[in-house]
């Protein structure tokens, strides 16, 4: 696991209805397109809903969700993973149980939620970073022995 320094997320949503999401600002670019076009028709053992939003897939009843187009995250002290050369940061959301995750350093970025009713969780991420590969990395997380120290 690694660690990225600095700021906070800032994301800008459209209102949108389908299994409660919403259109992340750049859902609909070319570029979400083709992300989109990768997304895999089962997860985790789940079939693939329509979402009816741009940019974004469901997989089972909202099990797993996934939103292309978001702003990409600034440089934060969140827990970073990379799988399969896709960096994703974790977000706490603790109110819901559900995990999220950002993809780090890819234009547009991608948000996954994962209910905790899924426990193949590891095969997931797998499977969508397959499907965000092809967007470009411009930075990536940077591993806890290159975190900077003071003192």
């Amino acid at each position: 696991m690694g660690l990225v320094l600095g700021g906070a997320l800032v994301m800008h949503e459209v209102r949108a209805s389908g299994h409660g999401l919403h259109a992340a600002a750049r859902g609909d670019s070319a570029a979400c397109r083709r992300v989109v076009d990768g997304y895999p028709s089962g997860l985790a053992g789940l079939e693939r809903a329509d979402a009816g939003v741009p940019g974004a897939a469901v997989w089972g009843d909202g099990a797993v969700t996934a939103r292309c187009g978001l702003e990409p995250p600034a440089a934060t002290t969140d827990v970073c993973v990379n799988v399969d050369d896709v960096d994703w940061v974790w977000r706490p959301r603790a109110h819901d149980g559900r995990k999220v995750l950002v993809t780090y350093g890819r234009d547009p970025a991608v948000e996954i939620e994962i209910s905790d009713r899924v426990t193949a969780v590891d095969d997931v991420l797998v499977e969508l970073s397959g499907a965000v590969r092809p967007l470009a990395p411009h930075a990536r997380c940077i591993g806890e022995d290159d975190v900077p120290t003071t003192g």
